[in-house]
């Protein structure tokens, strides 16, 4: 059994970690709450963002611009895929997972002959693609937990115009959706060539266009696929700091136990250094008479 000191010294150190994983359960906490009013506030819109884009789809745009990003190429050969993950760990499984659901795409796709390459949104996705698979087109890391469009652009650009010049004939967003905040699942969505509503879905018949349909739908699509990247970062925000803050309070508490145990064992080992004092004196006393 390991020496009275050896085991304060223990308590101590778990002790101090506790406190530390306690201060970051709190932290997380109000984050998370603000990232949780943040993506239910957008989320609304994001889903009728996407609803009028699968309408658009099915309409005849007239051979403009915007066909461009709304027709699916005949042959799929270039896959493109953003991967949102985190820029730290300490979140339980939620890196881990997303990560998992990428390497999963990315073998679908490569069984069927299709070349990937990778936005990689988040450090942890980008160190995983250099570890394991090097296909990156881009990278973007130190987002802000309040992203804006203007922060997003750069993202949406560089896969829209790949698009366009036919780098990808597909792009996929594969992040983290929010469910609540014991729940968060790794989700993957094509964005582009976007996906057209069912033919059992019926559509508005009067659709006007102002100043030409070319000229609308070519802003319409652009805006509402950075929309859909825009609440994919909400979503995995929210995520991330629900996942982190769960996995501290985990932590905390395995601390705690972990500190009643070896308060437990000290006292034991202090009991049993008492006795054997007690038996040294008792026998020493003994000897002398």
């Amino acid at each position: 059994m390991a020496s009275t000191r050896e085991i304060r010294r223990r308590i101590r150190s778990v002790r101090n970690i506790s406190q530390v994983t306690r201060a970051m359960e709190a932290v997380a906490a109000s984050k998370m709450r603000r990232a949780q009013q943040q993506v239910l506030a957008t989320r609304p819109y994001a889903e009728k963002a996407r609803e009028v884009l699968s309408d658009i789809a099915r309409l005849d745009s007239g051979g403009g611009a915007a066909d461009a990003l709304i027709n699916a190429r005949a042959e799929i050969k270039r896959v493109g895929i953003i991967l949102i993950t985190a820029d730290r760990g300490l979140a339980g499984g939620f890196n881990a997972n997303v990560l998992r659901s990428n390497a999963a795409f990315l073998k679908e796709q490569r069984d069927q002959g299709r070349e990937v390459e990778v936005v990689a949104v988040g450090k942890k996705g980008r160190d995983w693609l250099l570890r394991y698979d090097p296909v990156i087109r881009a990278e973007f890391t130190d987002m802000p937990d309040s992203p804006a469009t203007a922060d997003i652009g750069p993202i949406s650009r560089t896969v829209i115009d790949d698009f366009r010049g036919e780098r990808f004939d597909e792009v996929h967003l594969i992040y983290t959706d929010f469910v609540n905040t014991l729940l968060q699942r790794p989700t993957v969505q094509q964005i582009l060539p976007v996906v057209p509503a069912e033919p059992t879905v019926s559509i508005p018949p009067d659709y006007i266009f102002e100043p030409s349909v070319d000229a609308v739908l070519e802003e319409v699509v652009i805006g509402f696929t950075e929309v859909q990247i825009l609440q994919a970062l909400y979503e995995s925000i929210a995520s991330e700091h629900s996942a982190r803050m769960v996995a501290m309070r985990n932590a905390t508490e395995a601390a705690n136990e972990l500190v009643d145990e070896l308060t437990l064992t000290y006292n034991k080992a202090r009991q049993e250094g008492i006795t054997r004092e007690l038996m040294d004196i008792v026998g020493g006393s003994i000897g002398l008479e």
